[in-house]
């Protein structure tokens, strides 16, 4: 196989060492934007072996050479190849002429009417391919900060870390270039050690890139950075700092924080946004009447010393069915909260909000709701399934295969034809209903269990709808014009009651002129989503 590489040339630029950083300034009065990367340009061209079929297009009648059709594909040339190698005429003609007769054909071919195809020639041959070289990037870290939250604590002046990364092995990475706060900057070299200041509560913005050896550079890649200096109890000060952009490789963001462009409150999002470290700091104790009765129901819990067996009429715990019940309400309750933590670790979502939600959802009992058209331990529907394959792709990469093949799944969701969707939407419905009658509780436990880390998923595309909306709404990143803990709660919304209820409160409240915040909208849905207002705040607060 051959190889050759082309490569582009780096423009030529004036470096100078401006309070110790090496600064880029090309020659000329020019601004900020002029500095802006030319990008990636390497792709490198092999040559594959092929075939190529010649056939010979000849009459029945004498066997008449009309026209010749090169192809590249085992099989008959197809009309279009056709009509380019032979014209319009003899392409129509071989479309539109009648097959012939068996009788004719066994006995005298050359009865036959019209032409037929002859494969002349199979000629080895190589085509010349060109293939994408992969590009230089460059990652982020701090220097020296320790993980607080879901923040980054710095007991010194914070260092952000550029990393130049060049993919090929010959190659190197000369300078990293960049824009921070509209000053410009270059450090040879493949790292640049970036000394950060105190921000305000909007923080400061960074473009920045590679260039390589290879002659071209790296895509321009964009971060949001706040640094906020606080102090400990003893007047030692200390700075939180938060980065968002996709080339940050600290302990994983404020979930969505980074989709939304928006921080989390300084310091580390409320409890109800937050994920222990120890498992047992999820742990609930409360009275829940339906997953009472339906303990009582299934017979984990004998109440037959009760008036009418410790239900009542919509078959939920009475007083005296709640009594008997709460040792086994506490342990059930809490039985999934080792999963919820895991979930939280691989998703982002934070475990107490998924908690929180499967509480107010079904009050953690795996099975069917609503006659079956809301399911599981957070309710799930059809629509549900939809959008969590819709603003979830890694989701639908990691489900669509359980149901289809590879291949089928290779296009994306919405490439699949609308039986294929219907399909995947009912399967992802069903993996998370447990309810079972032939198993021994009457639910699937193993199923329950399967369904906590697909709930994690659809919140998580819930919370990507929603920025969306809000987008779509004010033509800004979400973050700029609502809070972090706002966005949640408008993602439960989202989830609970639907985009278009998100998007008409929006638009309400838009159109008062009022700030998009959670107060604010909560008071302007509409009449048919106001329910969602006690829902959002059942699990907020």
């Amino acid at each position: 196989m051959a190889l050759k590489k082309r490569k582009k040339q780096y423009s030529g630029v004036i470096l100078f060492l401006l309070g110790g950083l090496i600064v880029l300034a090309q020659v000329g009065n020019v601004s900020a934007a002029s500095n802006a990367p030319s990008g990636p340009d390497r792709y490198t061209y092999t040559y594959v072996d092929h075939s190529i079929f010649q056939w010979w297009m000849m009459a029945w009648e004498d066997s008449e050479l009309f026209c010749k059709i090169d192809v590249e594909h085992e099989g008959l040339p197809t009309f279009w190849e056709i009509y380019v190698d032979c014209g319009e005429d003899l392409a129509d003609a071989w479309l539109t002429q009648e097959a012939c007769p068996i009788e004719i054909f066994t006995n005298d071919v050359r009865e036959c009417p019209g032409y037929y195809m002859h494969l002349a020639s199979t000629v080895p041959a190589q085509r010349e391919v060109a293939l994408a070289l992969p590009p230089p990037v460059v990652w982020l870290t701090l220097q020296d900060c320790l993980v607080d939250g879901i923040t980054n604590r710095c007991e010194r002046p914070p260092t952000l870390v550029l990393h130049g990364d060049e993919p090929l092995t010959e190659e190197k990475i000369i300078s990293v270039t960049g824009v921070v706060d509209g000053e410009s900057f270059t450090c040879f070299g493949s790292l640049c050690e970036l000394p950060l200041e105190e921000t305000d509560e909007e923080g400061i913005q960074l473009s920045f890139w590679a260039a390589s050896s290879y002659g071209d550079t790296s895509y321009a890649f964009d971060a949001h950075i706040r640094v906020t200096l606080s102090e400990d109890e003893e007047g030692k000060p200390f700075w939180y700092v938060d980065v968002l952009s996709s080339q940050w490789r600290g302990e994983a963001n404020a979930s969505c924080a980074e989709s939304w462009d928006a921080f989390p409150p300084v310091g580390g999002a409320p409890e109800w946004l937050s994920s222990p470290e120890d498992v047992r700091e999820l742990e609930s104790d409360l009275a829940y009447a339906y997953l009472a009765g339906n303990l009582i129901e299934i017979g984990v819990v004998n109440a037959d010393h009760c008036p009418d067996f410790g239900l009542d009429f919509r078959g939920q715990a009475t007083a005296c069915g709640l009594e008997a019940a709460q040792p086994a309400m506490l342990e059930w309750q809490n039985r999934f909260d080792t999963l919820i933590l895991k979930a939280a670790e691989e998703t982002s979502v934070p475990a107490a909000l998924l908690k929180r939600l499967f509480a107010r959802e079904s009050q953690f009992w795996p099975g069917t709701f609503n006659e079956g058209r809301d399911v599981g331990l957070g309710q799930l529907t059809t629509e549900g399934a939809d959008f969590a394959f819709l603003w979830n792709p890694i989701f639908f990469e990691q489900f669509c295969p359980l149901v289809f093949d590879g291949e089928t799944c290779g296009g994306g969701y919405l490439h699949l034809d609308a039986d294929q969707q219907e399909r995947l939407r009912g399967a992802l419905v069903y993996s998370v209903n447990a309810t079972c009658e032939t198993c021994p509780l009457g639910v699937d436990l193993t199923q329950a269990d399967f369904s906590v880390n697909v709930f994690a998923n659809t919140l998580l595309a819930s919370c990507e709808q929603a920025g969306r909306v809000v987008y779509n709404n004010t033509d800004q990143a979400p973050g700029e014009t609502t809070s972090y803990e706002d966005l949640w709660k408008f993602t439960l919304l989202n989830y609970n009651a639907g985009a278009g209820c998100l998007s008409l409160a929006i638009g309400e409240t838009l159109d008062q002129d009022q700030e998009l915040n959670w107060e604010n909208l909560s008071q302007n849905l509409t009449y048919v989503c106001m329910g969602t207002k006690d829902y959002v705040e059942d699990i907020s607060e």
